[in-house]
């Protein structure tokens, strides 16, 4: 059951335009830690193409959270901003043949979002 449950959460929605998938892939893509903010007419021309290939957007957007939590929390972390879509196309490949749990991808954004007090508390000496 579990693993249709996984399934079913990395689908491709057929309702969303190819506009509006753009759209949102790229804004996400700009909000990503690690990432310079800066979206190229190549990462435009990509965000097209992983729309033509059915690449569902949930997919997509773990593989930036998995990116992102891959460099941040690196020793020492990675300082170079990431400047093309293209970055996320052998994580995107990885999470495609192995979907991730998604209940483990929303534990990557939390410590995205709380990346400093969880470092803290990581840091922190034991009583």
């Amino acid at each position: 059951m579990k693993a249709q449950h996984t399934e079913s959460a990395w689908a491709f929605n057929p309702g969303v335009s190819r506009h509006q998938y753009v759209r949102r892939l790229l804004e996400r893509y700009r909000h990503t830690p690690s990432v310079a903010g800066v979206v190229r007419q190549a990462d435009r021309r990509l965000a097209v193409d992983l729309y033509r290939r059915s690449t569902p957007l949930a997919l997509i957007e773990a593989a930036f959270t998995l990116a992102a939590v891959r460099r941040l929390f690196r020793i020492p972390p990675l300082s170079t901003p990431i400047r093309s879509l293209h970055y996320f196309l052998p994580i995107l490949d990885e999470l495609a043949r192995d979907p991730p749990d998604p209940e483990y991808i929303r534990c990557l954004e939390w410590k995205l979002r709380n990346r400093d007090r969880y470092l803290r508390w990581l840091c922190s000496p034991s009583p």
